[in-house]
C-alpha cells in the first residue's frame, strides 16, 4: 500500500512564482519530503513510466550529470506514478544492463496525488501517461521554471543544467540571462523605463540591451 501523502490539488496548473506544494512519499532512497530540500536548488522532474525507452535515456543522462548538478548546489528528485517496487526493479536493470547507477531518489505516486497537486494532470485524468514535466525550485521553495515535454520527445539534461545555472546567476541579481547564455558569459542589465535614461543612453539600444558581467 502506498504511503505517499500530498496536499489537495491546486487550482489549475502550478505557475512560476508559486510555492511548490509540499509532499511526503516513499522513494528509492527512503521517505522523502519536499521541504527537506529547502536551502538548495531542486530539479523535480516527472517521467511517464519506468521501463520505457525515452525515460531510460533521460535517467541515464541525469545520472551521468549528478556531479554537475551538485556543483550548482542543486539536487535531483525523480517522480512517476509507478510503484516503488517498479522504480527499484528499473534502477536495478539500469545498473546491471547499462552500467548506470541512479543515486538520486525516485518517488512513487500511484494515486496521482502529487501529479494532481502540481497540475501535471487534471482531476479527471485516469493516468499520467503524457507527463514529462520539470520544476526548478529555488532554495526558498518557490517554483522558478517549468518545462513540459510530450511523451515522444526526451528532455535535454544539458539545457536543464544551463537553466539552473542561469536561474542561480540571476537570482537576487539585477540582471537577466540572454539567449543561449552559459556560465562565465555576460548577463544583461535590466532596462530602465524612464525617458531621461533612454535619452541619456550612449546609443539607441544601450538603455534596453546592455551587457553586464556575471
Amino acid at each position: 500500500m502506498s504511503e505517499s501523502v500530498a496536499p489537495a490539488p491546486t487550482r489549475g496548473a502550478l505557475r512560476i512564482g508559486d510555492e511548490a506544494p509540499n509532499f511526503i512519499g516513499r522513494s528509492t532512497e527512503g521517505m522523502v519530503e519536499l521541504a527537506d530540500y529547502r536551502g538548495r536548488w531542486l530539479v523535480f522532474f516527472s517521467h511517464p513510466g519506468d521501463f520505457t525507452p525515452v525515460c531510460t535515456s533521460e535517467f541515464t543522462g541525469f545520472a551521468s550529470a549528478i556531479d554537475d548538478f551538485d556543483a550548482l548546489d542543486c539536487s535531483l528528485l525523480g517522480h512517476s506514478v509507478d510503484s516503488l517496487f517498479s522504480h527499484l526493479a528499473w534502477i536495478r536493470a539500469l545498473h546491471d544492463e547499462l552500467g548506470v547507477t541512479v543515486t538520486f531518489p525516485i518517488i512513487e505516486d500511484p494515486t496521482l496525488e502529487i501529479a494532481r497537486a502540481y497540475g501535471m494532470v487534471s482531476a479527471e485524468a485516469p493516468n499520467a501517461a503524457t507527463v514529462r514535466a520539470v520544476y526548478v525550485i529555488d532554495p526558498d521553495g518557490i517554483v522558478r521554471a517549468i518545462t513540459w515535454y510530450p511523451l515522444s520527445v526526451g528532455r535535454s539534461v544539458a539545457e536543464i543544467l544551463r537553466m539552473v545555472a542561469a536561474l542561480r546567476a540571476t537570482h537576487g541579481n539585477d540582471a537577466i540571462a540572454p539567449e543561449g547564455w552559459q556560465p562565465g558569459e555576460s548577463l544583461l542589465a535590466n532596462p530602465s523605463f524612464t525617458r531621461s535614461d533612454v535619452l541619456a543612453g550612449k546609443s539607441a539600444t544601450s538603455w534596453f540591451f546592455q551587457p553586464k558581467a556575471d
